[in-house]
């Protein structure tokens, strides 16, 4: 068998249910499917059993152990060459296994992965979501693709991985977050080919509201300290955007507050432009996302709830970040991250 899907799940049992029904539409058939259930609450078995008879499919139930560990999981019971692992939240376009088997066959490669897109039946707030994540004018650089700022990480919504290699690196780590990056390193530390297959795109609903949006990335900040603290050489100057661009940010907010209280109590003329200036690069900013965003997604809807989604992302991650920066580097702390026990709410 060529191919594995592995696929963590944590009381998701209607995202499964799209996924396995995306699986079934797949023009390349040569694989399978395993589904390890992470302790849910709320489990997927009924859904599973109702494509027992249309793929080869093996589900499995666990303890609560976090994904990347429920990946490694499914990986030591999968069969196949290649082992895909995908988030519960993804959906496949029907070419996409096609897209996988003709690169390939065209290159080899040790480890890969694509990237996502707003599915037309997601909510408002999803697509400004995954538009706040694969944008260019926010960290979609960063985080890698057809135009990016640093090497392509593939990432655990969308990562494929020959099984040998996957099993021979000990696959992912016991980190709660940024441990697809972790593995990607250590992918790139053993001298494996990785690469980018631009076709070999999933529909990724990722969080469905804004708080959720911020527990993630605020924890993907943290993630990056973390990082940093086994890999110093994986810090690269575009991760310290977000971190800029917050405390740019905050620094001009201050700084129109101090002018509007000056205004108050002296010459309201003299510090009009104190109080108003700093706005004009934030509002700047906003107008260039409302722009971009809105004809991306051909709605002005979705534009305007980028612009909160694009500061939420960028203000959540340099948060993360500086709080992480603080307590591991100036304060000598171990490891940690936030929202343990709400982060799914």
């Amino acid at each position: 068998m060529k191919y594995s899907f592995i696929v963590p799940v944590y009381n998701r049992p209607d995202e499964v249910d799209e996924l396995l029904a995306s699986l079934l539409t797949q023009t390349v058939t040569d694989f399978e499917v395993v589904i390890v259930e992470d302790g849910s609450s709320t489990p997927c078995k009924e859904v599973c059993d109702k494509y027992a008879d249309r793929l080869r499919l093996y589900y499995y139930m666990k303890p609560n152990s976090g994904p990347g560990q429920s990946r490694n999981y499914g990986a030591e019971r999968a069969k196949g060459e290649y082992l895909i692992v995908l988030d519960s939240d993804v959906v496949l376009p029907e070419g996409y296994l096609r897209a996988v088997d003709d690169e390939l066959c065209r290159e080899p490669a040790d480890a890969f992965g694509g990237p996502d897109r707003a599915h037309d039946l997601f909510t408002d707030t999803q697509k400004a979501i995954s538009y706040s994540m694969t944008s260019f004018l926010t960290t979609g650089g960063i985080r890698g693709g057809k135009k990016k700022l640093d090497k392509f990480y593939p990432r655990s919504y969308n990562m494929g991985v020959r099984r040998d290699v996957y099993l021979r690196l000990g696959g992912f780590s016991k980190m709660r977050f940024g441990e697809d990056i972790d593995f990607s390193i250590r992918i790139f530390k053993a001298g494996c080919r990785c690469r980018l297959f631009p076709e070999a795109w999933v529909w990724h609903k990722r969080r469905t509201d804004f708080r959720k949006f911020f527990r993630q990335v605020f924890n993907s900040g943290i993630a990056r300290i973390n990082l940093y603290k086994k890999y110093p050489e994986s810090l690269k100057l575009v991760h310290l955007l977000p971190m800029v661009f917050t405390v740019g940010a905050t620094v001009l907010v201050l700084t129109s507050a101090v002018g509007r209280a000056l205004m108050h109590y002296d010459d309201l003329h003299r510090w009009y432009w104190l109080c108003a200036g700093p706005w004009l690069p934030i509002l700047l900013y906003c107008l260039l996302i409302l722009v971009d965003s809105t004809a991306a997604n051909r709605s002005l809807k979705v534009g305007l709830l980028s612009v909160p989604a694009a500061f939420i992302q960028l203000y959540g991650y340099g948060c993360g970040f500086l709080t992480a920066w603080w307590k591991r580097c100036v304060k000598g702390q171990d490891e940690f991250h936030a929202f343990d026990k709400t982060f799914y709410k």
